[in-house]
This record gives C-alpha cells, structure tokens and sequence, in this order.
C-alpha cells in the first residue's frame, strides 16, 4: 500500500460522490435490489467493484459485512450482506444504520488532514489553559514528530517514565522499548464481571461465556432479560436470534427501569425497577426461594445441584476455614444479623412490590427450562463487586445452570444471545510483541486517572499511596478523556500537564484538548483485517489509499523510534500485509462432528505471490479467492447439529472430574478469592459472600433523609445507555445519525409536569460533578423517579457556564474509584431543571462540525 497524498481536487471528488449519492449509500437507507439503475448507473455498476470493507467500530453486534461499490477510486454506495440466501440456520451478516454510515467517517468533512499544533503551545505546556479552547496551526509530519521525540526525551530525563500516562495502545511497543509509561488498569465494560465472574468459576461474559448458543436458547420455557437493550447497543443479527427464540414459544420477563425498544418486542412482562438496586430484587427473590421451597409439593430450589457444584450456600457447604455463620442462606434468611432478605426489605429498596417479587420466584423456580441472562450494564454500578455471584447463584438456587435449555450468564456484546467457543477464527498475526525487562509498571485506577495527575498521588494496593508526577499525556487510540468517568476532573487534568497528544481520525475530545494532533488513517485505508463472532469470519480489505497527510500508527511509530534512537523493526516487526496473510492461512473452521477443525482456505503458490508475502500453500474448506471475493464465511447451523452449546454441562454432570478454574473447581458462592482481590486493590472490602451493599450514588442518596423519605438535592436517579446513534462515542460527529437519533434525555412526565417541562423543552440537568443541557424525550416507558441518558456524546463545554450542550454523561458522573477499577455509571443523582438558556432549542445535527483548519 503506498502513502499517496491526496489533493484538494481529488478529495472534492470523494466529497460530492458522497453527498450526491447520500440516499443510495445512505447509511441509514438500504437499497432495493430491485430498483430501476439508469444507463450511466448500469455502466457505473458494471465498472466498478464491491469491496468488503471495514466495519471497525466497537458496538457490541455481531462484527457485520459492509461492502463499498469503488469506482475509479471512488465509493459510489455501500450495502450489507447479499453473499448468501438470509435464513435461520444461515444468517446474513447485515449491517446497521452505524454501519452504512461508515462512508461519512471515512470521507467526512471533518477528517483531520495534517498534523496540527495548539497555537499557544510550546516545550514545557506554553499557555496551558487554552487548551480545548486555542487555535490550531498547520505543521509538517518532520515538525510534529522532532516536537513530540523532543517531549518524550525531556519528559523522561526530567520526571522519568512515571512522568507519562499513556490511554491507549498504538504506540505501545515504542513506549515499551522507551522504559514504560503509566497505564490504567481495571473494566470498562465488563462492570465487575471482569475480575469476579472468572474467580468464583462461571466466566466474564466474553472469553469465558456462560450461556447456552442462539439455537439452543429456543429450546428455553423462560427467558429472563436482566438489563440490556440489544436492539440499541448490539445491533445486528442478535435481536434476530431473540426473536426466532420468540417465535418459537419461549417466553421472555425484561427487568430494567426502562421500557426499552428490545422489550417492546420480545417482553411478555416488564418489571420496571431503580437502577443500582437489582442486587436487592436478587436477594428478595432468594428469600422467597428459601421460603417458599416445598421439595415434594412444589421445589423451587435445586439441592443437589447446590450439594454437589457450589460452595457456601449454607453452612454445610462452606470451606473448613470459614466461620460456618458466614453462609449465604443465613445471611438471606436474617439468622444472625436480624435482617430476612424478605420482599418487603427489597421493595423499599428496588421499588418492584412485594407480590411481585414473591410472583417472580415462584415463576422462576418453578419454569422447568428458564435462561437467565443479563448485561454487563448491572455491574457498572458503584459498589457492585458482588452482584456476578449475586446473580450466578440465583442461577444455581434455581438449578438454571448446564442443562439443555437452561442456562444463566452474561448475555450482551458481540456474544449477545450466542454464546460459546467459536466455530471459525483467524489465525494469529504471527507478530513479536516488544518486551522491555527494564520497563516500568505503573498501574493506575480507571477511576483515578484524572486525580492522579491533579494530587499527584494513586492507589498502588492495599494501604500502599505513591507519590507520582504526571506531566505528559499519550492518547494513542480510543477516548480517555470523553469516555472515563470523571470528565469534568478531566479537563482540568490535561490544563495541568506540560504535553498532551493525541492521534485521531477526528478531533474528538482527547484531541480538542490536546496540544499536537496526529491524523491517522481509517481501516478503510489500510491493508485490511480479519474480524468476526461464533460462527462467522470477515475479511475486510483496503478501499481507498489515505487520505490527505493521513499515516497508519505502525509508520508513526517507526518515525519516532528513529528520532528516539529505537530499533523500528523492533516497534513494527512485521509488516501488515504479512500480519493478514498469517491470519488467513491459519484461519479455522469446524467440522460437521463438532469437534474437529480443519483450514479455512485453500492457498496456492501463486496465491502467495500475489500477495507479496512469505508462506507455504495450503489446502482448507474453500479457496481464498472465494474469500477474498464474498468478504465473509458463515458456518451453517441447523437444530439437532453438533455445533450447538450448552455452558457448563459437563461441570454439572460430573464436578469433579470438569472442575471450574475457581480456586475450589466449584461455584463460589462464598469466594474468599474475591474479597481480598478487591481487598488487594486498596479501595474498599466486601464480605465473601454476596451481601448488599448500598451503591455510591445510589437510590437511598437522592434522599437527605432516609428514614423520613425527605428528598435532597439531587432528587432523580439516572443510568447511562449504549445509544443508537453511536458506538460508544464513535460515530458522535456524523450529521446523519446526528438528525436521526437526537441525543435527548428520557423523562417520564410524572416527574416533569412539576418542572414546567414539556416534550421537547431543553432541561439543565446537574449532578455533583457536572451539568448538561438536552432536549426531553417524554415517556411513560420510563418509571418515575428515573432519567436515562445516551453515553458517548462528544463534549461541548462552555468556558463561563462550565455547561456541557452535547450531553456527554461523563459530565455528570464522578470519578469514584472502587475495588475492581470499574466506572459505575449507572449509579448517578441529578437535578433537573427547565433551561432558557442561550441556544435552548438549537439541536446537535445542526451545529457546524469540528473542522480545526478551513481551506481557502
């Protein structure tokens, strides 16, 4: 691939194929097969080729086909899949309205084109408050690289390598090879299931799922959807597999504040609940398990599952060095701190009544065939370090574990309705990592980030406070500063450091308050790579060459490993050509037995040659011309095959001989592990056992006082979604889903006539660490007392008000550091106020995009 520049003419080329063809590539608009095509069009269509290409960004659906028609280097439209009929067992990978815009992120007018300096800055910080707020300056890549080989050399002489924090990863084997920087250590997405859901045995949600696979989640009696809004956040085929489980006569209760557009489809029953407060429903529920079990007129609780495959149910059942009180029954039943878990004691708490929290057990305890599922969503609360053996021994209570049918887990990401091993992966890259004896290894709480930098002080471990002085910031790839909680503490932390950089596709929030930007190829401008799910692989390739002074991360990183006396075969070992031909060549896909793999592709010599690259030929399922030509293999699937998956089968049939990884080959429903895990952390400890602890910011914290139900001043809870129109932030800057999903605050009009608030009037919304203003979406979908709130929106500040008008939530919510480094979201109290502010009725898709620099 060669770096080509692209001149004003040319990109004024792409720019009017993409706003001339805006309704046919439309991104939000599919095209009919059917539709008549003009001459010219037909000759269009003929002349040009469709390419597989990128869909890069990070939604959580199913990693979909997207395919740009190229005309003479120009993408005239792109469409999904079409490589194969569409059916259940053989899915088409389609793409959604995020990824039919993809066009305009590529080709959008607000790509950054040249590498670009803050005005006022200069070695040493320069005017430091003007960052976000300064001009840019058009500089050469010679210039920004000796500036930021320069800042990286006087950084480390003067405050050492803890003097760094790098975000990101791109320009980690640089920095590796330059003695390590500081990094961020815990979960975004996973809540706490990332650390948890391993250690007491039944998987994460991702690499070690818990839940059965889409075929075999129709044989199911019950679906319980615990959180999560797939139809939202994981856009794709996933809302299908839901829907044919619909179909075939699986029944499904949605738990969540919000009445949200999934359970407008698939919900027999919707239970509204206060976010931060399932751990108490859970509890609730267990009580009435306990309670209400009859083992010979009406069991509600499987014994024998809880006997043979978990550990610390009751007191029976807890390790020979545990205080046998400390069990989980007597905790619920009250026996020694006087408080029964009972119904009532939830209702207070979670809002859901009594009767139906009782009708709720019974259902679940009595359904033979019932999939418990949740998303990660209900662990992103302050204070949730117990809630995955919260919910995975209800799953146990309930016997819902191993069996066909039966299953409960973490339901949500690309694993979203379909989980287990994968059918078909690629290959490895084959790539050496750069590794550094010498380098640091500094880790820092999520949470913490922002003050650090400002105290110049972190949490290394239990009772163990560093001193540390951060002076340079590296974004190198994804969305610190927007997209951690914190944002406001945030901003002041880069005003405070002596150089940020950033390198972007756009100048996103990392790069508006940065101080020298780097513009970096899409993947529609690289060689290609290889992504998929369960049973799908995609090759996406190159589509058009980059785009004005745009670079790949790999080139920067040699450029400045030559400035910085680094090896640059050392930071970028392999060219990426050869990365994607390692990937395909040892590429995998199952056999009909279910058990054996075989190559994917066929390889010729002449293959290889072709390609540029080293390897030997090959003989696999088809040949890589096929591949290259459809884009995507789909495994097939049918019922009764030998590819589906029941999780934890084999643990259940015989415990002992298919031990978990838990440290006692069981469930730990008392987990000593876990307690000194976020013991170790240095930021709170929680009992072995999962016993409810009150969220941060929580319900009980809209009061000032609890005992009386006198509100306080930030009377309204709000929990943060994954939004339509982006994907985490990604996406945030395209006009199109700007217009088409208007970032608005969701309000039921119980809680807004009082506020003199009408539909479509913007509220200032304040929290205690921040404000924003939105339009208001009124709905009785949401219960009273609840705000919802779309993550990811890109943040406009006001200098003078310290008011964010884009919405972004990270406004809102505070930088609480916990014991597993997760960012507790969805535990959050607002005000909400009527806004008459300047601009009150402008909406977002109608502001002028960020272009740093205007052409003549």
């Amino acid at each position: 691939m060669s770096d080509v520049l692209l001149n004003r003419r040319s990109f004024l080329k792409w720019s009017s194929a993409l706003s001339s063809t805006a309704v046919l590539s439309g991104g939000l608009h599919n095209i009919s097969e059917n539709m008549p095509l003009t001459p010219a069009a037909k000759a269009a269509e003929s002349a040009g080729e469709w390419v597989t290409a990128a869909c890069w960004h990070n939604c959580g659906g199913q990693r979909c086909v997207i395919k740009a028609h190229v005309v003479d280097g120009v993408v005239k439209k792109v469409k999904t899949d079409d490589t194969h009929d569409d059916s259940t067992e053989q899915p088409q990978i389609r793409g959604c309205a995020r990824g039919r815009s993809q066009q305009q992120q590529c080709f959008g007018a607000d790509r950054l084109k040249y590498p670009m300096k803050r005005k006022n800055w200069e070695p040493g910080g320069g005017k430091k408050e003007l960052r976000g707020q300064d001009e840019w300056v058009r500089i050469s890549w010679d210039e920004a690289l000796d500036y930021i080989a320069g800042e990286f050399k006087r950084i480390i002489e003067q405050y050492g390598n803890e003097g760094i924090l790098e975000t990101g990863s791109t320009l980690g084997s640089l920095i590796t090879m330059l003695g390590g920087a500081d990094k961020l250590w815990g979960s975004t997405s996973w809540g706490t299931w990332l650390y948890t859901g391993p250690i007491i045995g039944l998987g994460d949600g991702l690499s070690l799922t818990s839940h059965n696979d889409r075929l075999e989640m129709q044989n199911s009696d019950l679906v319980v959807m615990w959180g999560g809004n797939s139809a939202w956040s994981s856009q794709g085929n996933n809302m299908h597999y839901y829907i044919e489980a619909k179909k075939a006569g699986v029944k499904f209760i949605c738990i969540d504040p919000y009445y949200n557009d999934t359970h407008m489809i698939l919900a027999d029953e919707w239970i509204p609940i206060r976010p931060a407060t399932d751990h108490a429903l859970a509890l609730g529920i267990a009580y009435t398990l306990l309670d209400e079990d009859d083992p010979e007129n009406g069991p509600l609780i499987d014994w024998d599952f809880l006997d043979r495959c978990t550990v610390g149910f009751d007191a029976d059942h807890m390790p020979e060095d545990a205080d046998p009180k400390k069990n989980f029954k007597d905790y619920v039943l009250g026996t020694y701190d006087d408080t029964p878990k009972t119904p009532e004691w939830a209702s207070e708490i979670c809002g859901v009544a009594p009767y139906k929290i009782r009708q709720l057990a019974r259902t679940i305890g009595s359904t033979p065939k019932v999939s418990l599922l949740t998303a990660w969503s209900v662990a992103r609360v302050n204070n949730a370090d117990t809630w995955p053996q919260m919910f995975m021994t209800l799953g146990a209570m309930t016997g819902n574990i191993g069996k066909p049918g039966c299953c409960t887990g973490v339901s949500c990401w690309e694993r979203t309705a379909d989980g287990g091993p994968f059918l078909i992966s690629a290959g490895g890259s084959g790539a050496p990592r750069a590794s550094n004896d010498n380098a640091i290894s500094v880790s820092i709480n999520n949470n913490e980030a922002w003050s650090a930098v400002l105290d110049g002080k972190y949490v290394a471990g239990y009772d163990d406070v560093r001193d540390i002085n951060i002076q340079m910031i590296v974004h190198d790839s994804g969305h610190a500063l927007n997209q951690k909680v914190g944002m406001t503490k945030g901003i002041e932390a880069h005003r405070k450091v002596e150089f940020v950089l950033s390198l972007n596709l756009f100048l996103n929030t990392n790069s508006k308050y940065a101080d020298i930007v780097l513009p970096i190829t899409t993947q529609w401008e690289r060689y290609g790579f290889l992504k998929g799910n369960r049973d799908h692989l995609i090759w996406a390739r190159q589509v058009t060459e980059p785009l004005f002074e745009a670079k790949d991360d790999d080139w920067v990183a040699r450029e400045l490993a030559t400035r910085l006396d680094v090896d640059p075969d050392v930071v970028d070992p392999m060219p990426l050509k050869q990365q994607v031909f390692n990937q395909l060549a040892g590429a995998t896909v199952i056999k009909d037995n279910g058990v054996d793999f075989e190559p994917l592709l066929t390889i010729s010599a002449d293959d290889i040659a072709a390609m540029e690259v080293e390897g030997e030929p090959q003989e696999g399922r088809i040949t890589l011309a096929e591949f290259k030509e459809n884009g995507v293999y789909t495994v097939s699937r049918k019922k009764g095959d030998k590819l589906g998956y029941i999780a934890h089968q084999a643990f259940r049939d015989d415990p002992e001989a298919n031990p978990l990884k838990s440290a006692t080959g069981k469930l730990e429903i008392y987990s000593e592990a876990n307690a000194e895990m976020v013991k170790g952390h240095g930021f709170n400890e929680i009992d072995a056992i999962p016993t409810y602890m009150d969220p941060i910011e929580g319900y009980k914290d809209t009061f000032e006082d609890w005992d009386n139900k006198v509100k306080g001043e930030y009377p309204l809870q709000m929990f943060t979604i994954h939004y339509r129109r982006r994907s985490h932030s990604i996406f945030d800057n395209i006009p199109w889903l700007r217009e088409a999903f208007p970032q608005e605050l969701i309000m039921n009009p119980v809680d807004a006539e009082p506020l003199g608030l009408k539909h479509g009037d913007t509220a200032l919304v304040t929290s205690r660490h921040g404000k924003v203003i939105r339009p208001v979406f009124l709905t009785e979908r949401i219960m009273p007392g609840v705000v919802s709130l779309g993550e990811g929106a890109w943040a406009e500040v006001e200098e003078d008000t310290g008011i964010d008008k884009a919405g972004a939530t990270n406004t809102l919510n505070g930088a609480i550091p916990t014991g597993q480094g997760h960012q507790g979201w969805n535990s959050l109290n607002v005000k909400i106020e009527r806004y008459g502010g300047p601009d009150a009725r402008e909406r977002d898709y109608k502001w002028s995009q960020r272009i740093p620099i205007k052409e003549a």
